[in-house]
Parts: C-alpha cells; structure tokens; sequence
C-alpha cells in the first residue's frame, strides 16, 4: 500500500474523527503529567524505548531529587542513573540530561524555549518531544507523532512517510489549521480504540471507507 489522499478526503477524515473522538480533554497537560517545561522535557527523554510505568517511575525517582536544571547538574551521575534505571539505557540519558541541562543554563538561562526550532538545538530532544512539549506543556496548535500517531496517519493515507519525524512534517503540511489543536488527541485516541497495531477494528472505523489501507485489504 503506498499514496496519500487528497487534500479534501484529509480534512474529512479530521471531520470525522473530530466526533468520534474526546479531542484534548480538560485534564490534559505536560507529557507523562508533569507541572512545567523543563520536567516535561527530562520525561520525554526517559521515555524513549521505555513503558509508561517504568517512565513514571524513573520520573518520580529522579524528581524526587532535583526539579531544576540547577538542582541536576549538582548530582553526580551515579545518582541519576540509580534513580533513571527503571526506563532503561540509563547511562546513555544521563549524559543526555546532563548536555540537556548544562546547554538550557548556557544558552537560556534555564527557562526552556518554546519554540521548535529552540528545543531541537537542544541536546537529547528531537522532533516528536520538541512537539509534545509544545503541545502539551505550552499549548501551541501542533500535531505531536508518536507511534500510534505514526501508525494510523500511514495507514489511512494522511501522510506516507518511513519515519516518525517524516510523518510530522507531512502532517504539518497537509493538515487543516483547525485540526492542529486536537489532531494529536483524536489519532492517538484512534489508534488505541480502533486502528490498533495487531486487528484493528476497521468494520467499526469512521473513515474506513476512505483508508487506503483498508482499501487494499479488501482488494479495491
């Protein structure tokens, strides 16, 4: 299956999901529940190839420490990556908390930016945290990719890209300004409910007679 679908059948598969799905629900905030910018962003980089409760847990461990790039730095890295352990490939986001922390001192005085451009320059944070941060943590209009978002958006047809930054950046492009608030909400609330990664639910999908996937997978 490769395409993508046309402007007009994009923004009714936005229509669409927008009923179907709660969108951002009032409780929504910083990635894994975190209260400000700069643990938003040390959460998003524990989570890589973690499990949510094992980030939570390292999360709670490390905060329970140091709350500020500051407070951070004054730790020696043995006991980072003690209290980081439970996410896996705690030596290697040692490091990259501590480069994390030493350049949001050296370039912005620790305030985190709020721009895409300024959280990427950072180190440790690539497209999709730099996204979820500005979604979740600074309500910016965006469409954060994770993997379900990544796995329904090529599935339907909305984008046809290889990896997660790819699909990102067609998103941005081919999305309706309108979408942009709740997009993230109503793909990844999807992509759990219904277009699952092992049977998904397409007898069930709203937008199933416009996915190029499950166009294939009946052979039309």
């Amino acid at each position: 299956m490769s395409g993508q679908l046309s402007e007009s059948e994009v923004e009714e598969v936005y229509r669409r999901l927008a009923e179907a799905m709660p969108g951002r629900t009032r409780g929504a905030k910083g990635p894994k529940g975190q209260p400000d910018a700069f643990r938003s962003c040390i959460s998003c980089m524990l989570s890589a190839q973690s499990l949510d409760r094992n980030t939570a847990a390292a999360t709670r461990a490390l905060f329970s420490l140091a709350t500020t790039p500051q407070a951070m730095l004054a730790l020696e890295d043995e006991a980072i990556a003690e209290a980081i352990k439970p996410c896996g490939l705690y030596n290697m986001k040692t490091r990259n908390i501590r480069a994390f922390c030493t350049a949001l001192l050296a370039e912005h005085g620790g305030a985190v930016p709020d721009t895409r451009e300024g959280l990427m320059a950072l180190p440790g944070i690539g497209r999709k945290c730099a996204d979820i941060v500005l979604s979740f943590t600074f309500g910016h209009d965006v469409i954060a990719v994770d993997t379900h978002v990544h796995r329904v958006c090529n599935r339907i047809g909305l984008t046809h890209a290889k990896t997660a930054d790819k699909t990102a950046a067609q998103l941005e492009a081919r999305s309706p300004d309108w979408a942009l608030r709740d997009g993230h909400f109503w793909l990844i609330q999807f992509g759990k409910r219904i277009c699952t990664a092992r049977a998904p639910k397409c007898e069930s999908c709203p937008v199933s007679d416009l996915c190029l996937y499950y166009a294939a997978s009946r052979g039309s």
